[in-house]
């Protein structure tokens, strides 16, 4: 029978309690009108996957598939049906309910993400799952089944934070992605590197950094080291010495530690605070007109843009390790330990399916 994978509820405060991974046996569904019937192959983990195991995430549900990403074939079509996907291997829309509005979700209470809440009932922790026709991008014809499990929402995350939102991807600007290793931070590299970017980096590994240099990163320091911003300004070519945009996902003291590198009106995209839900604010990014902008996952037309982009460019995601099986509870709970240590460099995939067997 088929299977989903969800969390089993404990008891627990949110922050102490880590819910069990839970195997479940279900029905196959089938499509409906102007539905597809996917098979899975691949899908891959987030770090938002390890907060909703922490209760750290709101609406959290004990009922629907953890995971956001995911590449499948289409195994069958519902009435109707317009699209020319059947037997076609596609990548599933991470979100719901954002059209193409470039500011935010055309309705923010209708906006959702995939995986382990209760919002929608859609995962891509399973073997299958049935979406709209419009929920799909054919998957570019390079990647793999597990490269294409990886690139959806960080994918996503990573356009919108560098091209929608800093507005300075563009050849020869200098960009600073934070806490390479991250699949988004990756993912943020890959695209501003193919976009004529200079790419800097920051981790607390130097092996990250040594890693990123070698896909094409201009230098990289560690943000443990005291004053990295000095080191880092030191790297910044001669003919321009400054930093036009920072692509952060950690927050904490960024502001301060990049006021000084970056130009008058240049921009702080931020996706994300795992270093605290707060950051620092200074008077004097205010005096240098230095723009804070939030950025989140991105509307369906950004999400073809950039799956267009990725299939133009050829760039494959980075995949830090794979788990085989669903039912390899313990392999999975590995990845999940990956990202617990920080030791992965990419993304943590499960492989479902094979996609040359019969469907």
């Amino acid at each position: 029978m088929p299977r989903t994978l969800t969390i089993r509820e404990i008891k627990g405060k949110a922050g102490v309690v880590y819910y069990p991974l839970q195997l479940n046996l279900v029905l196959k569904p089938s499509p409906g009108p102007n539905e597809l019937l996917v098979k899975i192959h691949a899908a891959a983990l987030n770090r938002r996957d390890f907060y909703i195991r922490q209760h750290l995430y709101p609406g959290i549900s004990f009922k629907t598939p953890l995971l956001s990403d995911g590449l499948g074939t289409v195994i069958e079509t519902g009435p109707g049906c317009t699209t020319d996907f059947f037997q076609k291997r596609v990548l599933l829309t991470p979100c719901r309910g954002w059209d193409a509005n470039t500011e935010g979700p055309e309705d923010y209470s209708k906006f959702s993400t995939l995986g382990g809440t209760e919002p929608n009932a859609w995962g891509t922790a399973q073997d299958y799952i049935v979406v709209h026709e419009s929920e799909v991008e054919p998957c570019p014809e390079h990647l793999s089944a597990v490269e294409g499990a990886a690139l959806p929402s960080v994918g996503l995350t990573a356009w919108r934070a560098l091209v929608t939102k800093s507005r300075n991807a563009k050849p020869g600007r200098n960009i600073l992605v934070t806490g390479i290793g991250g699949g988004v931070a990756l993912q943020v590299l890959q695209l501003g590197i193919a976009l004529g970017c200079d790419m800097y980096v920051t981790s607390g590994d130097e092996v990250k950094i040594a890693k990123a240099q070698q896909l094409g990163a201009k230098g990289g320091v560690v943000y443990k080291s005291d004053d990295w911003e000095k080191s880092l300004g030191k790297m910044l070519p001669v003919d321009r010495p400054y930093l036009d945009a920072v692509i952060d996902g950690a927050g904490g003291d960024i502001v301060s530690k990049t006021v000084n590198l970056l130009k008058p009106g240049g921009v702080i995209s931020s996706y994300g605070m795992t270093v605290a839900p707060v950051m620092d604010w200074l008077m004097h990014a205010v005096l240098k007109n230095i723009e804070l902008r939030g950025s989140t996952l991105g509307s369906r037309t950004e999400f073809r843009d950039m799956v267009r982009f990725i299939g133009e460019q050829k760039i494959r995601p980075i995949i830090s390790r794979t788990a085989k099986g669903l039912d390899c509870i313990d392999a999975i709970d590995g990845l999940f330990e990956d990202m617990r240590a920080s030791k992965q460099f990419g993304k943590l995939v499960i492989e479902i399916s094979e996609p040359a067997l019969e469907l």
